[in-house]
């Protein structure tokens, strides 16, 4: 339980670094970082690990800790982009809206009568900020390639939501849920080529230009 915690708490972490930084690169790192934690969770709710549970997992940190960023860093080099310049809403403001989602997430949790709530407080009001924070960052951002991080942000959320259903059916569900999050990152890499060769550049403002 100690070390889910820790991971969790490196998860929130994570999620305040991605709502203050600028820089895509950087970016591309934290979802590295953030994809293996998510996808460690499993392994520590199961007393009764399986070898199953474990292959999941690392199947999960491969798609979501190399091989979603891997394609998303060569979006970004071949864009040539290096960070989000004018968000909508500021990187100061940005950290207290995230603030405010977790004291939400931990309040609205109480409310859930969850499995894996009782065994680990933290995982439910993690799940919530990270999910809400994703959503967060597709609206509040200018750039598509940031908004695609916060989809995948997203996404990881909903993962960690899953995981407080100790189930093994989830493991169908979640994998499914992610073949279609990299099909759409990779669908949106495509979009996201268009829209620089058309404009010179990826800010989806520029898309009110577009004429019928």
């Amino acid at each position: 339980m100690q070390h889910t915690n820790i991971i969790l708490s490196l998860i929130l972490i994570s999620i305040l670094s991605s709502l203050s930084s600028s820089r895509v690169l950087f970016l591309i790192k934290i979802l590295v970082f953030q994809g293996v934690l998510v996808s460690l969770i499993p392994l520590f709710l199961r007393e009764d690990m399986a070898l199953g549970d474990g292959l999941f997992s690392v199947i999960m940190i491969g798609i979501r800790g190399i091989l979603i960023p891997w394609f998303m860093y060569v979006i970004i080099k071949k864009i040539a982009i290096k960070k989000e310049v004018e968000p909508i809403i500021g990187y100061h403001a940005s950290i207290f809206i995230g603030l405010a989602i977790f004291v939400f997430a931990i309040y609205i949790s109480q409310k859930f009568n969850l499995p894996s709530q009782q065994k680990i407080p933290l995982l439910v009001p993690t799940a919530i900020t990270t999910l809400m924070s994703g959503m967060f960052l597709v609206m509040a951002r200018h750039k598509a390639i940031t908004m695609i991080i916060g989809y995948v942000i997203m996404e990881n959320g909903i993962y960690l939501v899953g995981c407080t259903l100790s189930t093994h059916i989830r493991y169908i569900v979640e994998f499914g849920i992610l073949l279609d999050v990299l099909v759409g990152v990779m669908l949106m890499g495509i979009v996201l080529n268009n829209i620089n060769k058309t404009f010179d550049d990826i800010d989806t403002t520029l898309l009110q230009n577009l004429k019928e």
